[in-house]
């Protein structure tokens, strides 16, 4: 069976945010705006989504 994956998208700027954010897109791989990464769906990806979720857009694929 295929494992799930999530297309997380940086939306919004980091520029506003404060460091402990930057790091969490950081750590997600993000780099810069309207970069797109898929990452397994796991408890972890998705509380680090969750920590930034007025930065970025999530898919399920």
């Amino acid at each position: 069976m295929a494992k799930k994956m999530l297309k997380i998208t940086l939306t919004k700027s980091t520029i506003g945010a404060n460091p402990k954010q930057k790091k969490v897109v950081a750590a997600l791989g993000l780099k810069k705006m309207h970069h797109s990464v898929e990452l397994e769906d796991t408890p972890a990806t998705r509380g680090a989504c969750d920590k930034v979720r007025h930065l970025v857009t999530v898919e399920e694929l």
